[in-house]
């Protein structure tokens, strides 16, 4: 029998924080690590398995064979085992035999904490040394004033299987490719951010990455680890931010996974009240066992110091933090309060935000939120969740099902189109078309336009042009740039060859323009979270179905006025309220003819006059084109 030789990453520091739940680095200590012991190069491994009795490290260095490598029990009930084996090391395939005490169920595992993984559908951990060379210097050192709070935040949600294939090899792009494709797309389109669906490791692809195995591992579907660690590198060297979409609310029943790891429901919540997603069949983080609270922060923590992350989009908040959460009566427990609230969520949410924004002062954390629950983004200091920012689920809601009517129906509907300002600054929000918005019969953003082509295409420039001067950050979902006709489908390519078509290109070239006029538009993101960075001009000219506002940066030199005409009717002559005199120029038009639209703008100068309307002392006249958005800012 080979030997394990005794061998420890852990101080007696390291285990009374595990066991506290206070150590928040635990990939450096935890699963394999090539190191050299004694003169000897090997890997040293070590696994959480408390109600073992045996553990042992299997692999294709030993026909995994059971028995053979037998790992060491640590003597202080952390419920650790650990042991060096030699001569084994990067590329080594292994999973864990764990024989468990109770009931004598032998269980084989992959690494929970394995860096890198075997491509699906094959299982098995690779020992992994993903070292990697940094060349983004300069954007860390800046990176602060990119994700602060007052800076232009438009990000671009990105399916990485989908986005594009090589439809001659029928594959999606490596990610070698992505760092010149995708790269250089984010670029022309002048997007601040991307994000990315689910990469950690996932076995089955119809779940779109959100059923994760392989926590610490990203994806091998596209390439290796420091291959993953070039594409973050060259968007950060091409001026954009990265953002990964983190999993923590449940977790895949497979066998080589997280659930019943050695034997009893060691990462799982035991009660399967708590426990069981009955939406998703899926297991859920037992959030108030501290060994589990380390792993779920450290793993956040990991691709913000392993990988440059620069922030993380928390999926799933609501089904963690309510204990009712799609369950009927009888089918949850209230909390010791009586409420229907999860407070080992609530207090795990929290832990996690204080210690990432403690580390990682210039990243974000943003909240999928869909309740009012109170405080999501406020900080924790102030009884907040702590997220740096929150999906604003109902302006999408409202705003979606606005558009889909026809515009002759609009003025019955003027206050679903208006009400997202009675709420929006009582959180950080970030306004998001996601994927969640083109699947199962929703219909693509542009499917939704009522009207003829012209004014789908007219409908889905205003809706851009609204979304990009509410208050507030922005999320697209990939192919809605473009006018994607189709709902998204994970097994395909998105439909380049739409490009081919003027309306289709003439979107697209509309999104550039108007990334780029919200990057230079102070006034549309200073002060994008508060309530003195917008003004109402006017917002129940149901009628006419129009709405105006003013938005406001830190100058006031750099306030624009926004005006948007939800009708494919010219209005001639249209008055607006003013509180400056001055004049104005048109800035920004969504109907101009490179867009595709009728090329109904106003001239160069607009003199405004003492005269009052909506409540202002002065006014101005302009020409509203159909279906039309435009800002105005003072010469």
């Amino acid at each position: 029998m080979a030997n394990i030789i005794p061998y420890s990453l852990f101080t007696d520091f390291d285990i009374d924080l595990f066991k506290s739940g206070k150590h928040y680095r635990l990939y450096e200590k935890m699963g394999s690590h090539i190191t050299t012991v004694n003169g000897v190069k090997g890997t040293y491994f070590a696994v959480w398995a408390p109600s073992a009795k045996q553990v042992c490290v299997i692999g294709d260095f030993n026909y995994w064979t059971d028995g053979e490598f037998k790992l060491n029990v640590r003597w202080d009930s952390s419920g650790i085992w650990e042991g060096f084996i030699p001569h084994v090391g990067k590329g080594n395939l292994y999973k864990y035999k764990i024989h468990s005490n109770i009931n004598n169920v032998i269980t084989e595992k992959a690494d929970p904490y394995a860096r890198r993984c075997e491509h699906p559908p094959k299982t098995a951990s690779v020992i992994w040394d993903d070292k990697y060379e940094w060349k983004d210097s300069k954007w860390l050192e800046t990176r602060k004033k990119h994700n602060a709070l007052d800076a232009p935040y438009s990000v671009y949600e990105v399916h990485l299987s989908s986005w594009k294939k090589v439809i001659e090899e029928n594959r999606s792009l490596s990610y070698v490719e992505l760092a010149t494709d995708l790269v250089n797309y984010l670029k022309e389109m002048n997007y601040t951010h991307v994000e990315l669906m689910p990469i950690m490791e996932y076995p089955y692809d119809p779940s779109w990455g959100y059923q994760i195995t392989g926590y610490f591992a990203p994806t091998s579907r596209f390439g290796y680890p420091e291959e993953f660690k070039y594409l973050v590198d060259q968007l950060h060297q091409n001026g954009i931010g990265i953002i990964l979409d983190w999993v923590p609310s449940h977790f895949p029943e497979d066998e080589h996974g997280l659930g019943f790891f050695d034997g009893s429901n060691l990462y799982e919540h035991p009660d399967r009240k708590k426990g069981y997603h009955q939406d998703w069949k899926s297991l859920i983080f037992n959030y108030g066992r501290n060994e589990v609270r380390s792993f779920l922060i450290s793993n956040a923590i990991f691709w913000l110091d392993q990988y440059h992350i620069d922030g993380l989009r928390v999926d799933a908040v609501a089904s963690m933090l309510y204990l009712d959460y799609s369950r009927e009566a009888g089918e949850w427990d209230p909390n010791e309060f009586g409420g229907n609230e999860n407070l080992d969520t609530i207090s795990f949410l929290k832990e996690l935000n204080v210690e990432i924004y403690q580390s990682f002062q210039d990243v974000q954390t943003i909240a999928e939120e869909s309740t009012a629950f109170s405080g999501v983004s406020k900080p924790v200091f102030l009884g907040g969740l702590g997220f740096g920012m929150k999906w604003m689920m109902g302006w999408m809601h409202d705003t979606l099902e606005y558009f889909k009517k026809d515009p002759i129906h609009r003025k019955y509907h003027q206050n679903d189109i208006t009400f997202s300002l009675a709420y929006a600054f009582t959180e950080n929000f970030m306004l998001p078309l996601s994927h969640d918005e083109v699947v199962y019969g929703k219909n693509s953003i542009i499917g939704r336009m009522p009207g003829d082509e012209w004014q789908r295409f007219s409908n889905l420039r205003l809706l851009f042009g609204y979304m990009f001067t509410h208050p507030g950050t922005k999320l697209n979902f990939m192919g809605s740039e473009f006018g994607q006709y189709e709902e998204w489908n994970f097994e395909k390519s998105l439909d380049w060859n739409l490009l081919d078509f003027e309306p289709h290109k003439n979107t697209q070239n509309f999104i550039k323009d108007l990334n780029s006029f919200y990057r230079n538009t102070p006034s549309l993101y200073e002060k994008g979270f508060s309530n003195d960075g917008f003004e109402w001009i006017s917002y129940d000219d149901h009628q006419n179905s129009v709405i105006s506002f003013i938005r406001k940066g830190y100058q006031t030199k750099d306030d624009v006025i926004v005006v948007c005409n939800f009708t494919p009717t010219v209005l001639n002559n249209y008055k607006i309220g003013l509180h400056k005199a001055g004049t104005l120029n048109e800035i920004f038009n969504s109907d101009a003819i490179k867009y595709g639209g009728s090329g109904i703008t106003n001239s160069n100068a607009l003199n405004s006059k003492k005269e009052s309307w909506n409540g202002k002392e002065n006014s101005l006249e302009l020409t509203l084109p159909p279906l039309g958005i435009i800002v105005l800012g003072y010469k």
